[in-house]
């Protein structure tokens, strides 16, 4: 006969159990569909359904804490692609690297105060997943110079660019920046990621994509100029095509 705290031991683990099998079950259930597309993106000529989902933190449904895409394919396979967590989420089929076939493309918002977009690049083509990846930002060295004004140098094409700022001379002086238009010590602006990655037409007639990044001065609000690449997809790599920078016009200091 069984012992009476072995039977306990035993219907408390059987308990748990089934509590984490609900529990499991129902963190499953509270995925969301964000958008749903029928497309070929194997090459196989079939449609494949493609669903972008997320799954929302319990205390604020406005963030999601799990992002991904599946997609049910046309050979009877199911494929899951994670992508980060984010306050919202966009998917496009675009044929980026040029092989005839249209890619996944997303674009996941963070939600910050640098409004920063974080992109993912794949492919499903002959079923073989694959990670195309997206161009890194545009690498440059950047710094305050004294009389009130800023430089950056783009790596890529050795190119100048100064600012003069000399409109925010109370805000700086204020926040001990600088004294009597020197300044106080060496500083480097804040040079943000992607806050936007987009395809756009190139001028070959193919689709790449376009980066917008934010260049600020000692916060977020302090901003100094964006800079516009444009970027190409050949030879499984992404070219720089062109860079632009453009000042902004910073009204709110």
């Amino acid at each position: 006969m069984m012992k009476k705290e072995t039977f306990l031991a035993f219907v408390s683990l059987f308990l748990l159990t089934m509590t984490t099998v609900v529990y499991a079950v129902e963190e499953k259930a509270k995925s969301v569909t964000i958008s749903e597309q029928k497309a070929d993106i194997t090459g196989d000529g079939k449609l494949e359904t493609i669903l972008l989902k997320g799954v929302p933190y319990q205390d604020e449904e406005s963030f999601l804490k799990e992002i991904y895409i599946e997609v049910a394919a046309s050979n009877g396979k199911k494929y899951s692609i994670p992508l980060e967590s984010g306050a919202k989420a966009s998917l496009q089929l675009v044929d980026l690297n040029r092989d005839g076939v249209k890619d996944l493309f997303a674009n996941v918002q963070t939600g910050g105060s640098g409004a920063i977009v974080l992109s993912f690049l794949h492919s499903l083509k002959g079923f073989v997943h694959t990670d195309l990846t997206v161009p890194d930002p545009v690498e440059m060295e950047s710094h305050f110079l004294d009389g009130y004004k800023a430089e950056i140098k783009i790596k890529k094409t050795g190119k100048t660019y100064q600012f003069d700022l000399k409109d925010r001379k109370l805000y700086y002086k204020k926040l001990g920046l600088y004294y009597k238009g020197k300044l106080n010590e060496p500083t480097e602006l804040m040079v943000n990621s992607y806050s936007s990655l987009k395809p756009v037409e190139l001028s070959d007639g193919k689709l790449g994509l376009k980066g917008v990044q934010r260049i600020a001065g000692i916060a977020n609000a302090d901003t100094i100029a964006f800079i516009e690449s444009t970027w190409s997809y050949q030879q499984g790599k992404w070219n720089l095509v062109n860079v632009k920078v453009k000042e902004s016009e910073n009204e709110s200091l």
